[in-house]
């Protein structure tokens, strides 16, 4: 991050209310995204998260989870939680308080908050993430 910007927070993602405009994922793609997802990527140093996301979907993973629960064929719930340790868990979830479908350990990150939600949903073509507040 340069030293000539605040941290990220919460609050400057929650300015993000939904847009037109989408980028494409750039090995996966099927894979769309939001300016707010954009900006998150961008000012977190996290185009890794985006990456993490994409790489799931079409995989046999993903596939006997949407089987397991179809929900997760048209919406997605993902969740990066980080610790005091720098240790964080992705996870992917039909709905909040359901059980994780997917679940991700990753032993080392500098992911600036303690946590993030992007929600994915598919249009018949392509998957969109998002932030909440873009809904």
């Amino acid at each position: 991050m340069p030293h000539d910007q605040s941290p990220l927070t919460h609050d400057e993602l929650r300015q993000f209310t939904g847009d037109l405009e989408r980028y494409r994922h750039g090995f996966n793609r099927r894979v769309i995204y939001t300016p707010g997802v954009k900006h998150l990527a961008e000012r977190a140093g996290a185009y890794w998260l985006i990456d993490a996301i994409a790489s799931y979907f079409g995989t046999s993973k993903m596939q006997r989870a949407q089987e397991a629960d179809p929900r997760l064929q048209s919406l997605q719930f993902w969740k990066l939680w980080v610790d005091a340790d720098s240790r964080a868990s992705l996870i992917c979830q039909a709905d909040s308080g359901e059980p994780a479908a997917i679940i991700q350990a990753i032993p080392y990150t500098d992911f600036p908050l303690d946590h993030i939600e992007i929600w994915a949903g598919f249009d018949g073509e392509h998957w969109a993430l998002y932030l909440p507040s873009e809904h």
